[in-house]
């Protein structure tokens, strides 16, 4: 296959003005579909990603028009399918696999980290891995400790992966295509909670660059960072604290592997304030990179403390009301940031 210019493709989302309204999932299933279509040697496989189309509808109607050649079904295997999936690579096709909850990928850590991640580099550049994992994670409706892990960290700690979180819609749709263009290994990380949210998603064919972060809103006292469903709830805690005279920039990395580490910086330079909001825990996570980073390169621009708002250090629970309390809410991001405002270096 080609190369494809990326460089032309849109990295923002165009204005709302005539553009159709479809959700995450939908819009998902549109980017897989078109690349499917596009490519021949996509296949897609996972557990009940066939005719019923997914546990979120992230594969619906892939089945009927692709038939079971390309859209299979598996067991509740992870760890053999993922070697599967890398197998198939390796011979010259181009897998998605679906392991459903990102908290099961733990059964395949193996084939991913020791194997998807290293055979480009140990084979001096002989074989490629273009293989695609795809999974849910984070928490909504209570799923407990088992179904709601958000440990993207894992996955952009080890060299030779590349992840993706998209927040949108409009970001699911063009960084999936992107990612299935690509010769690498994708983790590609969807949130539970995004599945039936609506905005804006182009019918034309577009393209987002991987490496390309997002300022969904542009602010000049602090710099907010955030990674998947707290994309929204950092833009509603900014609104709320633009009441309070405090103007919040809010980015969206979205994808971690590559980072977009200048869009970050450059913010940095002009707010003075780094505040991080992120879903999973903080130590050891994103948040933690995130955090380091501006320590090591932008140390003279801080004028405060950075700031990290993570999930509490405890295993989900099934208690709606323990649950809200752990993960990061629009109030206690208003709430921190506040705080930090009024400290100093």
């Amino acid at each position: 296959m080609s190369e494809t210019n990326l460089a032309a493709s849109p990295a923002v989302e165009p204005s709302a003005e005539n553009q159709r309204v479809i959700t995450y999932a939908q819009a998902g299933v549109e980017g897989v579909r078109e690349e499917m279509r596009r490519n021949p040697d996509i296949f897609y496989i996972g557990q009940g990603i066939g005719p019923r189309g997914g546990n979120f509808q992230q594969s619906r109607g892939l089945w009927e028009e692709f038939g079971e050649a390309r859209v299979r079904d598996t067991p509740i295997a992870e760890r053999a399918m993922t070697g599967f999936g890398i197998g198939a690579a390796l011979a010259g096709s181009h897998p998605i696999v679906d392991i459903v909850f990102l908290d099961f990928t733990l059964e395949a850590m193996g084939e991913i980290v020791q194997q998807a991640s290293t055979i480009h580099y140990i084979s001096n550049g002989r074989f490629k891995v273009p293989f695609m994992l795809r999974a849910a994670g984070g928490g909504v409706r209570s799923t407990g400790p088992h179904h709601s892990h958000t440990f993207w960290s894992f996955f952009a700690h080890i060299p030779g992966l590349k992840v993706a979180v998209p927040s949108t819609p409009y970001d699911v749709k063009g960084l999936i295509k992107t990612g299935l263009r690509d010769e690498n290994p994708v983790i590609f990380i969807e949130h539970k909670g995004l599945y039936n949210t609506k905005g804006h998603v182009p019918e034309e064919e577009y393209l987002i660059p991987f490496g390309q972060a997002r300022i969904f809103r542009a602010g000049t006292d602090v710099t907010v960072v955030a990674m998947g469903k707290m994309v929204d709830r950092a833009l509603q805690a900014a609104e709320k604290l633009q009441e309070q005279g405090i103007s919040a920039e809010v980015i969206d990395p979205r994808t971690l592997v590559p980072l977009d580490k200048a869009t970050i910086l450059n913010s940095l330079a002009k707010t003075g304030r780094l505040a991080i909001v992120d879903e999973a825990y903080a130590t050891c996570g994103m948040a933690a990179e995130l955090a380091a980073i501006a320590a090591c390169e932008a140390l003279d621009e801080l004028d405060a403390p950075i700031l990290r708002i993570c999930a509490l250090p405890a295993p989900h629970t099934f208690s709606p009301t323990v649950d809200a309390y752990l993960v990061p809410s629009v109030e206690r991001i208003v709430q921190e940031i506040e705080s930090m405002m009024g400290k100093t270096l």
